[in-house]
This record gives C-alpha cells, sequence and structure tokens, in this order.
C-alpha cells in the first residue's frame, strides 16, 4: 500500500523547498505531481537529518541510500533513481547538492569524441539524428576489435573489419546493414586521415547486396490514412498532437526528424508557409495547406503547454521538452495499433504523398520538387508506380502470341 509523507518541510532542505516547488511549475508539472515530489523532499530531508547529514552530502550514493530505505518503508514512490531525478537535479542546480565526480575518460572516449567533433563540424551531419548513429557504430567496433588505445590500431587488419561487419549484420534488413557498413567506413577514413590506422581498410568492409531502385515504394491507401487520423482521440491534448503529427507527415511528406525540428518560428501564418529543415542544414519554404495548418493550430492553440521550448511538438506531461525524431516515429507506430493496421515507419508516409501525387496527374521533377530531393535519381524510383508513364512506354504485346 501507497504512504505518504505528511508534515511541513524542516531539515537541512528547509532553504530549497519554495525554489523547487517554483521550479516544478515552470516546468509544467501538475498540482498533484508537485504535491508528490514535495513529499518525497521532506522525507528526504527528514532523512538527512536522521543521519546527521546535510544536502552537501547528497552523492548519488546517498541518494540511493534514502531509495532503499524509502522503500523498505512500504512507500511506492519512486521506484527507481528516475523518479528522484527532478529534485537531485534542482538540488545540484542550486549549488545544494555536489556534483558529480567526473569518470576518467579512456583514451578510446576521447577518441569517439573527438570522431564526434569531426562529423559535426567537417562533414556537417546531423547532432540530433546521425552523429549518435555514426559514433554508435564506431563505439561497438572498437569494442569489437578489443581495441584499448589508439596505438593497438595500427595492428587492426582487414579480417577484423569484415568479421564485425558478418558479426552485426546478422539478422539486419538490408537497409540496416546498408547503414552500419556506410557509418562504418566513415570511421575508418577518419581513423586513416588521423594516421591511426594501416591504409585501405575502408575496401575490406563488404558490399551489401541491395541494388538501387530495386523495390517499389510501399505506399499507403487514401483510407488507411484516414484510420491511422481516425484513431487519435481528439479530445484528448496527446490525441490533438498525434492527429496534427500524422497530418503533417500524410500532407507535406516530411521526414521524422524534420518534425521533430520545426520550431515557432517556422511557421508563418500571414504567408501560409512552413519553413523545413532537412538534411545538410538545408532550409525549404513549403506552403502550408489549410488541413495542416488547422491540425497544428488546433494543437498550438488548445493543448500545447506553456513552457521553455521553442519546438512545435513537445511531450504532453512534464517535462515538456521537444520531441525526438525516434518520437515522431513513436506517434506512427502506435497509431497503426490503434487502427488495427501492420506497424510502419513514419517513413511510408512519404512514399504515400509522393505515390498520390503521381497519381494525381503529377510528374517526377514535382515530386522531387515537393520531397525536397536533391537529384532526380533518388525521385525515379517513383516512376514504378507512375502506372500512366508506364503504360505510354509499354509496347503492344504481339499478335498471335497466346
Amino acid at each position: 500500500m501507497t504512504r505518504r509523507v505528511r508534515g511541513s518541510l524542516d531539515g537541512p532542505l528547509l532553504p530549497y523547498g519554495p525554489g523547487f516547488e517554483v521550479a516544478l511549475a515552470g516546468r509544467g508539472y501538475s498540482a498533484d505531481s508537485i504535491g508528490r515530489h514535495l513529499r518525497l523532499m521532506v522525507h528526504l530531508s527528514r532523512w538527512l537529518a536522521e543521519q546527521q547529514l546535510t544536502a552537501g552530502d547528497l552523492t548519488a550514493g546517498c541518494a540511493q541510500r534514502f531509495l532503499r530505505f524509502r522503500q523498505a518503508q512500504g512507500h511506492a514512490h519512486p521506484a527507481s533513481m528516475d523518479g528522484m531525478t527532478p529534485l537531485v537535479d534542482y538540488l545540484l542546480s542550486v549549488g545544494a547538492a555536489p556534483a558529480a565526480e567526473p569518470q576518467a575518460a579512456g583514451p578510446m572516449d576521447a577518441l569517439i569524441a573527438q570522431y564526434r567533433r569531426y562529423l559535426l563540424q567537417e562533414r556537417g551531419l546531423s547532432p540530433q539524428s546521425s552523429v549518435p548513429h555514426y559514433a554508435g557504430v564506431a563505439r561497438r567496433f572498437l569494442a569489437h576489435v578489443s581495441a584499448g588505445t589508439p596505438g593497438e590500431l595500427r595492428a587492426l587488419t582487414a579480417a577484423a573489419v569484415t568479421g564485425f561487419v558478418l558479426s552485426v549484420h546478422h539478422r539486419r534488413s538490408v537497409g540496416e546493414a546498408k547503414a552500419v557498413s556506410t557509418r562504418l567506413r566513415s570511421f575508418l577514413r577518419y581513423l586513416e586521415l588521423e594516421g591511426l590506422t594501416q591504409p585501405g581498410l575502408m575496401a575490406a568492409v563488404p558490399s551489401i547486396a541491395g541494388w538501387e531502385l530495386t523495390g517499389l515504394p510501399r505506399a499507403v491507401s487514401a483510407a488507411d490514412v484516414g484510420r491511422l487520423l481516425g484513431s487519435c482521440d481528439r479530445g484528448r491534448p496527446a490525441g490533438r498532437r498525434d492527429f496534427a503529427i500524422l497530418t503533417v507527415l500524410a500532407r507535406l511528406g516530411l521526414r521524422a526528424g524534420e518534425v521533430a525540428a520545426l520550431r515557432l518560428g517556422d511557421i508563418d501564418w500571414r504567408a501560409g508557409e512552413l519553413v523545413v529543415h532537412g538534411k545538410a542544414g538545408r532550409q525549404d519554404r513549403l506552403p502550408l495547406m489549410q488541413e495542416v495548418g488547422e491540425a497544428v493550430a488546433g494543437w498550438l492553440q488548445d493543448d500545447r503547454p506553456r513552457c521553455a521550448s521553442f519546438a512545435v511538438f513537445t511531450r504532453v506531461l512534464a517535462p515538456h521538452r521537444g520531441l525526438s525524431d525516434r518520437a515522431v516515429s513513436g506517434v506512427v507506430r502506435q497509431a497503426c495499433v490503434r487502427a488495427g493496421l501492420p506497424p510502419m515507419g513514419s517513413h511510408r508516409l512519404r512514399h504515400t504523398v509522393a505515390t498520390q501525387t503521381l497519381r494525381a496527374g503529377g510528374t517526377l521533377p514535382e515530386v522531387g520538387q515537393l520531397l525536397r530531393q536533391r537529384s532526380l535519381a533518388a525521385t525515379s524510383l517513383y516512376a514504378k508506380v507512375d502506372r500512366g508513364a508506364l503504360a505510354a512506354v509499354a509496347r503492344p504485346w504481339p499478335d498471335g502470341v497466346a
């Protein structure tokens, strides 16, 4: 049974109570949540006093001991250190609790940090959606080859590179396997530029069989798009937010990362335009369709929490921060579950916009402009679903051939 700590705040945390309450309110926590965190603060302050400790003794280990004591007393909240994060973070921010001692970074950690800077500054990759994936492959590769210092990389062999690729490509789709190979080649190129490996190791990364333009873009029918949109409970804030996200994806063909990157200042309501932050720092202006504008405005006017974030789409529950690209993709997957559809990614809706445009009489160059693709080769994939154009170039069936 859940127990509550009653009484006023006293003990070593007494001076920080009012500020903590204001901080929680500023981050959008509800009155019930604020009350729960304040009761936790009361209990922690009493425990510190009983242990003859102060706020300055509240290290991570001390917080863990308090959490175990609290659970032994029969309290259900918090169940883990995550529930103590708002309180501990606040005490850290005001200098009451000691900052965590920095862990000594090893030579491989320093190498990964330098590689991340290279990806950001030299390659211009996105710090949110691309750099973490590239750095993750680099870290897994170093662990696989058991390299503990940069000097050990000089002994790296082509066989070790090939062995890593074969180990991680097991049970992966063709697209995922290609992505791993691309990221590994990038890391090996960086190591060669820095003189840390023997030259030519990039050639040891096996090519993945999966030729361009061999597949068909998998679009979603108009009926299924309607089911996705209709699955959102627009009587609730989260439902109206998800409806707006799905509308943007299904009508404008944005990528998940582009939806997550939308900021309040990117919408020009008077001009009816939307600024999209695409790949490699590219910015494009798209017309704000009435259906899209109404869906986004409904979320912004009635349900978006008042918070410091400038993101268009934020968490409904505190702390209110902008959604990540994975969270945007998660909105699509959750809608599939509600609508009784097979799971799909947000990119399926991008394919749907292109396919519908072609079937409505649009041309491939127009699709490329709508999707903001830099080359016609990337758009040519959709020629396979342009039945009108294919019928025009199809040769008639020879007479007399059964």
